[in-house]
C-alpha cells in the first residue's frame, strides 16, 4: 500500500512539473524598456519574479507570497492577470507641499494577478524607469492563525552591500555572500560602475512590520524576515517591496520611488513650516563671554532673536522641559518649566519663530496624547519631537502612524528619535512628518561617528527618506567642551559641518549651537541663513558611497546652494554648473584652507566672489573630513 501511495504521489508531481515546464512567463517593463520584471509559477509551483536590467538578469527567480507557515511552500497552479496586458504608461503629477523638489513626474507600467493558493493572493507590481515595487495581498490574514510573507531577492552576483546599522556606523561595504544573520534596510548595493540598486519598502501599513533582512553566509540571497501577520481586516495589504535602480549613487539619493508608492495627502498641510531650526539640547552649558547658556527661558529668549534675524523657523526645545522624561509623574502640560513654555511660543510669535516640544514615550503613553497634543496646539506649538518609544516593531509602527495622524489633526510637526520606524516614503501622505533619527546622530555618536559615516549615510539612510543628523555644531576647538551632554570634541571642520546642513535631506534641519558660534564664521552664516526651504529643486551632482557627495539645491528664493563633504581623504573637484538658469550668478566659495583637517585644524577655511554663468566650472577643495560650499545670487 506504501509503495501505492508513492507512486501515485510521484505521478501526481510529476504531471505538475509538465504542466508547469509551458507555465506562462508575464513580463512588465518600464516604461523607457531598460527594467524588466517577469512572473510566473516554478515546476514546484511556487509563485516566483526575476528582473533585468538593460537584458542583463540582476534579481534570479525568486520566491514571493504569503504562507500559514513561515516558509512554507506557497502553492499556486495558476496566476490569473486581472487585463491581458500589463498597463502601460501611467502618469503621476506631485506637487509636495516641501521635499526634493516642487514638482515630480513618474511614469509607470502596471499588471495585477490574481493568485489562488492557501492564503487568497494577489500580486500588484510597477515598473518605474528608476525601479520595481511590487506588493501583495490576502485575504486570510484575518480569518487564520496568521500569515507568513515568503519573499525572497536572489542576486545573480556577489555584489558589495552597504545596510542601515542603526544607532552605529553602517555595515559595508560587504560583499552579499559574507553577509549572515539579520540585515536592516536601506539596502545600497553596487552592482557595477554603473549600476546600483536599493532595497527597501514602502507604504508600510498600519498592521505591517517594518521590513527586516535576513541572510546566510555563502549565499546572494536576502530574505524578508517571515514575521507573523494577524489584520483585523478582511483583506491584508502589505507594504511595497522596492528595488531603485540608478546608473549612479546619486540616482538613488534623487529618486523620489518610495514617496510615489504612498498615498497623496488628504486635507490642507499648507501650516507645515520646513526649514533650518535651532536647538537647545546642545546648548546646555555653552560658554561665550562670561554668559552660560542653559535650557530655560532667558536662553530661549536668545535662541529665538538669533532665529529670527537670520530667517530660521522654529526652536527645539528638548528633554525634561515638563519633568524628568523618564518618570511617570512628569505631566506633559502641567509640569515643570510648563508657563516659561507657554511664553516663550508667545514671544516666537511676536518674531516669527514657532516652537517645537519634546515628548518622551513615557508621557505619551502614561498620560492622554491626544489631549496632550490638542493642549500644544492650543499654546501654539510648531511642532512635536517625540523621543525613545518602546514596543517591537509592530508596535512602534502602529504607535507611530497614530501620533502622526493625531498630529497632522493638531497642525503639529514630528519627529521621532532614538531607533525610530524606517521611513518609507510616509511624508507624502503626512506631510507633517517632516524627519526622523533613522541614523545616528552626530553628536549622540562622536565615538563612532567619523567622516566616512556622514558619506556613507547618506547614500543608504537617507536614501529612506528624511533625517534628523543633528549636524552643524560649531564649536570646534580640542578638546572637551563646557556643554552637559556628550561633550566631547567633534571631529570635522567648520566647512564641513555647514555643507552637511545642505546634503542632509529633512524637513527640519535641526542645528545645534549657540549663535555666538554661528556668527564667528560669517561667510558660513550666510550660507546656512540661505538654506529656505521649500527647495525648488535638488540634485546630488557627484559621489561615491563611503567617498565623497556634493550636492546642490535651489532654495525657495530660487538661490542655488551646492555642498561638498569628503570622507578622511581630502580631494578636489570641478563641479559644473549646467544647472543654473541663463545669465550671470554672483558665486560665493567657502571652503577648507590649506591647512585644515578634521582631526587637528577644524576652523580655518578661506572665501571668495567671483561671477559664473551655466557654462562655468568650480573647483571645490576640501580638507581631509572637511567640506566646501557654494552660494550662487543672480546678478540683478
Amino acid at each position: 500500500m506504501r509503495k501505492l501511495l508513492l507512486s501515485a504521489i510521484a505521478a501526481i508531481v510529476s504531471c505538475m512539473a509538465f504542466s508547469q515546464s509551458k507555465a506562462k512567463i508575464y513580463t512588465v517593463k518600464s516604461p523607457d524598456k531598460k527594467i524588466s520584471f517577469s512572473l510566473k509559477t516554478d515546476d514546484f509551483f511556487n509563485l516566483v519574479y526575476s528582473i533585468s536590467v538593460d537584458g542583463s538578469c540582476i534579481v534570479d527567480w525568486s520566491k514571493a507570497g504569503y504562507s500559514l507557515e513561515p516558509s512554507e511552500a506557497v502553492l499556486v497552479p495558476e496566476l490569473i492577470p486581472h487585463t491581458r496586458k500589463a498597463l502601460r504608461g501611467i502618469k503621476e503629477e506631485w506637487h509636495p507641499i516641501w521635499g526634493k523638489r516642487t514638482a515630480v513626474t513618474a511614469k509607470y507600467n502596471c499588471q495585477t494577478f490574481d493568485v489562488p493558493s492557501q492564503t487568497d493572493m494577489r500580486f500588484i507590481v510597477r515598473v518605474y524607469n528608476d525601479g520595481v515595487a511590487f506588493r501583495m495581498t490576502s485575504s486570510k490574514a484575518s480569518d487564520s492563525n496568521g500569515i507568513y510573507e515568503n519573499t525572497e531577492f536572489n542576486f545573480v552576483g556577489d555584489y558589495t552591500a552597504w545596510y542601515y546599522n542603526g544607532e552605529r556606523h553602517n555595515i559595508g561595504p560587504e560583499l552579499l555572500s559574507d553577509a549572515a544573520g539579520e540585515r536592516l534596510p536601506v539596502a545600497t548595493i553596487k552592482v557595477s560602475d554603473d549600476l546600483y540598486l536599493a532595497l527597501h519598502e514602502a507604504n508600510l501599513p498600519y498592521d505591517g512590520w517594518p521590513m527586516r533582512l535576513m541572510a546566510e553566509k555563502g549565499t546572494t540571497t536576502l530574505k524578508v524576515a517571515p514575521e507573523k501577520i494577524q489584520s483585523p481586516e478582511s483583506e491584508f495589504v502589505g507594504a511595497w517591496r522596492v528595488l531603485m535602480v540608478a546608473n549612479a549613487p546619486s540616482g538613488l539619493v534623487d529618486s523620489h520611488l518610495l514617496e510615489l508608492l504612498n498615498p497623496q495627502a488628504d486635507g490642507d498641510f499648507s501650516w507645515v513650516t520646513p526649514g533650518v531650526d535651532l536647538w537647545d539640547w546642545r546648548i546646555d552649558g555653552a560658554v561665550w563671554d562670561g554668559y552660560r547658556y542653559g535650557m530655560n527661558y532667558d536662553s530661549w529668549v536668545r535662541m529665538v532673536d538669533f532665529a529670527a534675524e537670520q530667517g530660521f523657523r522654529n526652536l527645539v526645545l528638548d528633554a525634561n522641559w515638563y519633568g524628568p522624561e523618564f518618570e511617570k509623574d512628569s505631566d506633559p502640560t502641567k509640569g515643570d518649566k510648563a508657563r516659561d513654555v507657554q511664553r516663550i511660543i508667545k514671544y516666537g510669535k511676536e518674531k516669527g519663530v514657532g516652537l517645537w516640544l519634546y515628548l518622551n514615550d513615557v508621557a505619551g503613553t502614561n498620560y492622554p496624547i491626544e489631549e496632550t497634543l490638542a493642549q500644544y496646539e492650543q499654546w501654539g506649538a510648531a511642532g512635536v519631537k517625540y523621543g525613545f518609544m518602546n514596543g517591537n516593531p509592530l508596535e512602534k509602527n502602529r504607535h507611530t502612524q497614530d501620533i502622526t495622524r493625531l498630529c497632522a489633526k493638531h497642525h503639529l510637526m514630528v519627529d521621532y528619535h532614538d531607533y525610530p520606524v524606517h521611513p518609507f516614503g510616509q511624508m507624502r501622505t503626512w506631510p507633517n512628518a517632516v524627519t526622523r533619527e533613522y541614523c545616528k546622530a552626530q553628536l549622540d555618536g562622536r565615538q563612532i561617528f567619523q567622516p566616512k559615516t556622514f558619506v556613507t549615510s547618506v547614500f543608504v539612510n537617507m536614501v529612506a527618506g528624511p533625517i534628523d543628523m543633528n549636524n552643524g555644531f560649531m564649536e570646534l576647538h580640542q578638546g572637551r567642551t563646557t556643554r552637559k551632554d556628550n561633550n566631547q570634541e567633534v571631529p570635522s571642520t567648520a566647512c564641513a559641518e555647514i555643507a552637511r546642513t545642505l546634503i542632509t535631506w529633512s524637513g527640519a534641519t535641526v542645528i545645534p549651537d549657540i549663535p555666538e558660534y554661528y556668527r564667528k564664521y560669517p561667510e558660513l552664516l550666510e550660507f546656512l541663513s540661505a538654506e529656505k526651504q521649500p527647495w525648488q529643486e535638488s540634485k546630488t551632482l557627484a559621489g561615491e558611497i563611503g567617498q565623497y557627495i556634493v550636492m546642490a539645491r535651489q532654495n525657495a528664493q530660487g538661490d542655488w546652494l551646492v555642498a561638498a563633504a569628503t570622507n578622511e581623504d581630502g580631494r578636489s573637484l570641478d563641479i559644473d554648473l549646467s544647472f543654473l538658469g541663463k545669465g550671470q550668478w554672483n558665486a560665493t566659495l567657502t571652503q577648507d584652507a590649506d591647512d585644515t583637517h578634521y582631526q587637528t585644524n577644524r576652523e580655518t577655511y578661506t572665501s571668495s566672489t567671483i561671477t559664473v554663468n551655466r557654462r562655468s566650472k568650480v573647483q571645490m577643495t576640501m580638507a581631509p573630513g572637511g567640506g566646501s560650499v557654494l552660494l550662487l545670487t543672480k546678478v540683478k
